[in-house]
């Protein structure tokens, strides 16, 4: 179809049951949808290929206009259509309800894997069409499709099942897979399409009755507006804050506790490159940052929940953790493209897999520290056991022992390793939380305790020097990316927030104010702009802006503080969501969708606004 025919990344909404997710399009065209856990194989796949991904589409056959917005604290979407003859309403959710024995606890009921949709005439007549497309297995597989009367059809095709109810009847085969209907509804009427997804032999093949779908559709708006009524932001944003919780809290993949980083995979940092990834996996480091922001507006089951995979996953050989886990801990990610598939506006290849899950970026042991530092010593949520003590001591000691090497570092470069300031700042915050859980007694004590706390101190001692004197242009007292060159990163704006040097220290407002100078276009800031061993650019980084967002309050540069963060939220689509990346020159939002990263920023920056 070519590349002009995909929508932008910012026309599609997000669906979640903290089990399965969606990305829906602006003209109700289910183009997305990954039913058995984020990270599997969609059944829809049409936002990575317009001919062989498939999709779901329920629209007016003719000409219309289209307004859509999520029900109040929600992830609930309600898409408006209005034609020349009337108006009809489509609402789409994944349902799901609140365990009444444990709050804000998703409870999915059998069959766990629903997509509900509700069509309800609102004004005059319209004349809809539904097109059902499935692919299974990232298009590899055109399903069979066998109907059991004209308004329910079982899809069947590799490891996938899908049962189709349609009130949207009679209901006629494609020959590929796939059906289409036409119906005309008038004013007052209301019909469900359900999709029940089951692994391959699961399949319970069964009629819901109207008042069950209506029931699955309340119970899902009384599950989101209960949990976004636990926010205890109250401010000027808090829209935008609400909006971005519910994002977080829809990428927490609720069976074991984990947290994607995005709903996607292979969306474009460049339309038409290749750096296109895959970001449905947990990386603790984006883990870490996601759980003080949902812990520190109140969401302290989904920090607790987390805590639970972190320790669960993590807790073993300090030499076997790694940056990046599978959203029930599997540590074997491998990367694999799939050529048959176009890529989104032609941008190839796409991945799946991340190969990153094998690099070594210091990284991981700072955040992973800061974690339990934040869950055992600033909150006391959780007694550390004997065996998560000796395990918490050997990352310390192992990020003491290779705090001197180099690394892929934050942005997970695949060019040559470098000593990057950012690595080196999370080994020193290691042993700084180390040290910090040490004197609360939250580690096991022994007779060598004391030698061990001077040998720590040593070592965090050495690292902020190595820091000060090779992390530091001396031309400009400002911190750079990597030891002993002057490029700029993003990153050394963590150098504050991650509380190494005070807001008012000089090389800290050098720091801002050269990241505001040489990295920010139009607003928006860029990771860095120097090589890192792949082809093409990328866009402005979300995250990074709200880096500096946050740098601007905590140094009382309120104004220019929120003159950022309101070009951030501009660049928003219409439903409050954002995309890992952005175009400064066109708002154009690029990169994985919704991001995680980009969400909890948001959170983070208003909160440093507030601090401020």
């Amino acid at each position: 179809m070519g590349i002009g025919s995909y929508p932008a990344i910012s026309d599609y909404a997000f669906l979640s049951d903290c089990h399965s997710l969606a990305l829906v399009g602006r003209d109700a065209s289910v183009e997305w949808a990954c039913f058995h856990r984020f990270d599997g194989s969609p059944v829809f796949a049409r936002i990575l290929d317009r001919d062989r991904g498939g999709y779901f589409r329920i629209a007016p056959s003719g000409d219309f206009r289209a307004t859509r917005r999520y029900l109040p604290r929600t992830n609930v979407l309600e898409t408006r259509f209005e034609t020349e003859t009337g108006a009809v309403t489509v609402t789409d959710c994944l349902p799901v309800r609140e365990d009444h024995t444990r709050p804000g606890v998703p409870e999915r009921r059998p069959p766990g894997h629903l997509l509900l949709r509700r069509v309800r005439g609102e004004a005059g007549t319209v004349e809809l069409d539904m097109i059902f497309a499935p692919r299974f297995e990232y298009g590899m597989t055109t399903p069979f499709l066998e109907l059991s009367g004209e308004d329910l059809a079982r899809v069947v095709g590799g490891p996938d099942e899908l049962l189709l109810q349609s009130d949207l009847a009679p209901l006629r085969p494609t020959g590929t897979g796939g059906c289409t209907a036409r119906t005309t509804l008038a004013a007052g009427e209301e019909r469900y399409v359900a999709l029940t997804h089951a692994r391959a032999g699961r399949l319970a093949v069964r009629r819901w009755s109207e008042v069950e779908l209506r029931g699955r559709l309340e119970e899902t708006v009384e599950f989101w507006t209960h949990w976004a009524d636990r926010c205890t932001y109250v401010g000027p944003y808090r829209d935008m804050v609400m909006r971005s919780a519910l994002v977080l809290k829809g990428l927490i993949y609720d069976q074991s506790g984990a947290w994607a980083a995005a709903a996607t995979t292979s969306l474009p940092e460049e339309i038409g490159g290749e750096r296109n990834w895959d970001y449905r996996y947990t990386w603790l480091r984006d883990s870490a940052a996601m759980l003080a922001a949902l812990a520190s507006i109140g969401y302290l089951d989904e920090a607790q929940h987390f805590t639970d995979w972190l320790m669960r996953t993590t807790v073993g050989r300090a030499e076997d953790l790694q940056i990046v886990y599978g959203i029930n801990g599997e540590r074997l990610l491998h990367e694999v493209h799939l050529d048959h598939l176009e890529g989104y506006r032609g941008s190839r290849p796409v991945r799946i897999g991340n190969a990153a899950w094998n690099q070594f970026q210091l990284d991981t042991y700072g955040e992973l520290l800061a974690a339990a530092w934040f869950i055992t010593g600033q909150h006391g949520w959780r007694p550390i056991t004997p065996h998560a003590a000796s395990f918490i001591r050997d990352v310390v000691e192992l990020n003491i022992q290779r705090w001197e090497e180099p690394g892929e570092g934050i942005w997970e470069i695949r060019g040559e390793p470098r000593h990057f300031v950012s690595s080196k700042l999370m080994a020193w915050l290691a042993v700084d939380r180390g040290i910090h859980m040490l004197d609360l007694g939250l580690l096991p004590s022994s007779a060598t305790d004391t030698a061990l706390r001077e040998r720590w101190d040593r070592a965090r001692e050495e690292i902020r020097t190595a820091l000060e004197t090779r992390g530091v242009d001396p031309k400009t007292g400002a911190f750079v990316q990597a030891f002993d060159h002057e490029a700029l990163d993003a990153s050394a704006l963590q150098v504050g927030l991650r509380g190494f040097l005070p807001f008012d220290d000089p090389r800290i407002l050098a720091t801002i104010d050269r990241i505001e100078a040489e990295l920010t276009r139009n607003g928006h800031v860029y990771r860095y702009l120097n090589e890192d061993g792949l082809p093409g650019e990328t866009g402005s980084f979300v995250f990074c802006t709200l880096w500096l967002v946050s740098a601007l309050g905590r140094a009382r540069r309120i104004g220019a503080a929120e003159a950022h963060l309101a070009q951030v939220l501009d660049c928003a689509n219409d439903l409050g969501l954002l995309a890992e990346e952005i175009d400064p020159d066109s708002g154009e939002q690029l990169g994985n969708f919704p991001q995680g990263f980009s969400h909890l920023g948001v959170i983070a920056a208003v909160l440093n606004l507030d601090y401020a």
